[in-house]
């Protein structure tokens, strides 16, 4: 559990498990997920965390980096100190050595300076189809910053504002990606944390105007991270929804058999590293949309 980062996350539970023992727990889901995608013929990379750095959120890379088909890395600005040490530069080399191209790197890190923040593909959706972007506001993802972002990389941003219910108060939900997942032809959605009712409609007008099908979760759904699924490729092209097996279960089957009707579902137990670390499959896995050099 990372202290620094479960301030607005609330998604985080601090297990009376010893630390060793939480690790050990941690790795043989993480070391499984990854051997359940591979079996499935989706290209993993493994980068190994140091020791040296005080990292516990290093589990989850897709906030502090995105990687872009045009051939840019962007960098991104941290809530938390002791995040910023996962930003390492010896991953650019491992992949320019497994053969992908980096033509350009945006690099917003000096905004944590003046305590502007935007978590990577954690804060941003992205629509790459249709050239739009879709932001929930926070601690975590400034606007002035995600509109930056969009004017870079030729986006329309769709802003809104999610919450959740803490304690009996409706608080900002972190980070976009835990309420919303893109995928090519659906988007799964959590659109009762959408309290403010035009930005609700806004949004659902986007997504259906570009044509996607919007098969939408509860907020129950959600605290078992139910939206927190990402689409990955497989052996011969083929799509997959990939999930926890947390939030595979807390489905419907009207809503497994709707994502199906789309893509296969690959789905992998990961109920340490959601207790613990407060993310989940999504927040496990920076894709890599690099060219090929």
């Amino acid at each position: 559990m990372n202290e620094q980062t479960a301030v607005n996350n609330y998604f985080q539970e601090d297990l009376q498990i010893k630390n060793a023992e939480i690790n050990e727990k941690a790795q043989q889901e993480f070391d499984q997920f990854v051997k359940i995608l591979r079996d499935h013929g989706v290209h993993v990379i493994v980068v190994d965390d140091t020791e040296k750095n005080d990292t516990p959120d290093s589990i989850f890379p897709n906030n502090w980096v995105s990687f872009h088909d045009n051939g840019t890395v962007c960098l991104y600005p941290m809530f938390a100190e002791n995040r910023r040490k996962e930003r390492r530069e010896d991953i650019f080399d491992m992949l320019e050595e497994q053969g992908f191209e980096i033509k350009n790197i945006i690099d917003y890190t000096s905004a944590e300076d003046e305590g502007v923040f935007l978590e990577g593909t954690g804060s941003i959706l992205k629509d790459r189809i249709n050239q739009k972007a879709y932001c929930a506001l926070s601690e975590r993802a400034h606007e002035e910053l995600f509109i930056e972002f969009c004017e870079d990389f030729d986006c329309f941003p769709v802003i809104f504002h999610a919450n959740q219910s803490v304690d009996g108060k409706r608080l900002p939900i972190y980070h976009t990606n835990v309420m919303m997942a893109m995928a090519e032809t659906f988007v799964v959605i959590c659109l009762d944390t959408i309290d403010d009712k035009k930005e609700r409609k806004n949004v659902v007008d986007h997504i259906k105007k570009d044509g996607r099908e919007i098969i939408e979760i509860t907020e129950a759904q959600m605290y078992h991270f139910a939206g927190n699924m990402l689409q990955v490729i497989g052996a011969n092209d083929q799509r997959f929804m990939v999930m926890s097996s947390a939030a595979y279960n807390s489905l419907r089957e009207d809503q497994i058999q709707a994502i199906k009707r789309h893509c296969e579902i690959i789905h992998s137990p990961l109920d340490t590293i959601e207790t613990c670390g407060g993310g989940s499959a999504r927040c496990m896995m920076a894709e890599v949309f690099l060219p090929m050099a």
